[in-house]
């Protein structure tokens, strides 16, 4: 059973999320690089410091969620069921992922990102971050038996396998796709590490 958030916890996300809202709505307003750290301390109430215990970075404002798809990505492994297939849980993900990044609301912050190669840079390394995450939580599961490298090859994959699809004239069809590759790689990994008796 999880215990709900108390009163500081709840203050403190309340915060956090109002200041990402304003720092989209100020860069979608003004355009990302016209709008500077203390713009968006200032419209948002608070103090530089308070955003920076926040967020580390500019870049990061436009993320916000970056924690929470990171962590739905590796507790997809280590949360499911036990013997569950593990591709079919990160593809269910990873379509809730893209359906997220795909929304009509979505398409100007997109736009915003491409526009910006501060943005572009953040998001690449924000996808390696991601992708390591993913292939630590791989390699450690016992029932995966995986090597490390295996691990690290599939979870890349799979975080290019959002990215994609994200960029693909039809979405789901791409990740039809794609996820057969996937697919086939995994099972190609698991036969091999058995039959190498490791």
């Amino acid at each position: 059973m999880t215990v709900p958030p108390g009163r500081r916890e709840r203050k403190k996300a309340a915060t956090r999320q109002k200041i990402a809202d304003t720092a989209l709505r100020l860069f979608l307003e003004r355009g990302y690089e016209k709008v500077g750290i203390r713009d968006v301390a200032a419209e948002a109430d608070v103090a530089v410091t308070t955003l920076f215990s926040h967020f580390a970075s500019k870049e990061a404002l436009v993320f916000e969620q970056d924690d929470d798809f990171e962590q739905r990505l590796t507790q997809a492994v280590t949360g499911r069921a036990p013997h569950e297939p593990l591709i079919p849980v990160l593809r269910r993900e990873i379509q809730s992922l893209v359906r997220h990044c795909t929304a009509d609301s979505a398409t100007p912050i997109w736009r915003m990102i491409d526009e910006s190669p501060a943005l572009r840079a953040y998001e690449e390394s924000m996808r390696l971050r991601h992708a390591e995450s993913l292939a630590t939580a791989i390699a450690a599961d016992p029932d995966l038996s995986q090597t490390t490298t295996a691990s690290r090859t599939i979870a890349r994959f799979v975080i290019d396998a959002y990215s994609l699809a994200r960029e693909a004239p039809r979405p789901d069809a791409a990740l039809d796709e794609i996820f057969r590759m996937i697919e086939a790689a995994w099972a190609v990994t698991s036969k091999n590490f058995t039959g190498a008796g490791l």
